[in-house]
């Protein structure tokens, strides 16, 4: 049974997943921007939603901070970014992927 933790590295805008304390997966993702920035903290997935409409792509991952989650994106050259109102974007197909892979409740680490 995998151990999967995300951490989100604001500094290289990347998400990392690791199991165990092993990083197996790193993509790239737009985040808050300079008036909107992503909130730092320790934080679970709660909620996931296909196809949410508008802006939000392919996939919602709701994370425990009311409001904010990691999403895909109608718009993929925001990806590398400063873009968002907080949330962190990911291209369709990887969200889509990590959506499929971790299950409910896998915390989330946002750090500088």
């Amino acid at each position: 049974m995998p151990n999967y933790r995300i951490i989100v590295d604001l500094s290289d805008k990347r998400l990392y997943l690791l199991d165990g304390g092993k990083v197996i997966r790193s993509f790239p993702v737009g985040i808050g921007k300079l008036a909107t920035q992503t909130p730092v903290g320790e934080y679970m997935i709660v909620n996931k939603e296909p196809n949410p409409g508008g802006p939000f792509g392919a996939y919602w991952l709701g994370l425990s901070k009311p409001h904010y989650g990691i999403h895909g994106t109608n718009d993929p050259s925001s990806i590398g970014k400063y873009v968002s109102h907080g949330c962190i974007r990911m291209y369709n197909e990887d969200v889509t992927w990590l959506a499929h892979t971790v299950p409910l409740q896998t915390p989330v680490t946002i750090r500088q």
